[in-house]
């Protein structure tokens, strides 16, 4: 075979560091836009973005040669260096050390960009807690809750 064919698509949640709040409606709109242009330099595709105060979602496409743990240090390293320069205020940001990383089947897409464009609905009934641990057990991964959320 001539040449190398995939479509890898990734759910990505990560929170920002013991859940504060930092990621307000004003900058929340930017930030997502930002996280798809590191998206788009690490050619990969972002088909959607979003989240709420504490954490982020990101539905992407990357390459097979760049390592998902590669990619989300990117995203958050340069996501993390953008937000400390938008405002003083800012300037003790943090994303939490972790990250949940999800197989999705392109016959599931559709489903996963609506669900993370409804991050606001979602969360007026569900935590990121419950909601991250509902993925972890979704998706057959064994965990500690104690240890989850350091």
């Amino acid at each position: 075979m001539a040449h190398t064919y995939t479509n890898l698509l990734t759910h990505i949640i990560f929170s920002t560091k013991q859940r504060q709040q930092f990621i307000n409606d004003d900058i929340k709109p930017r930030l997502h836009s930002y996280i798809g242009g590191i998206v788009r330099e690490l050619d990969g595709i972002a088909y959607n973005v979003g989240g709420i105060a504490d954490h982020v979602h990101i539905l992407v496409s990357l390459k097979p040669v760049l390592a998902m743990s590669d990619a989300v240090r990117t995203i958050k390293t340069n996501s993390s260096r953008w937000l400390k320069q938008q405002n003083a205020t800012l300037s003790i940001f943090e994303w939490q050390s972790g990250y949940g990383a999800f197989s999705v089947s392109q016959s599931n897409m559709k489903s996963v960009v609506k669900y993370i464009a409804a991050q606001e609905e979602h969360h007026r009934t569900r935590t990121f807690q419950e909601e991250y641990l509902m993925f972890l057990k979704r998706h057959g991964i064994d965990y500690d809750e104690r240890y989850v959320f350091d």
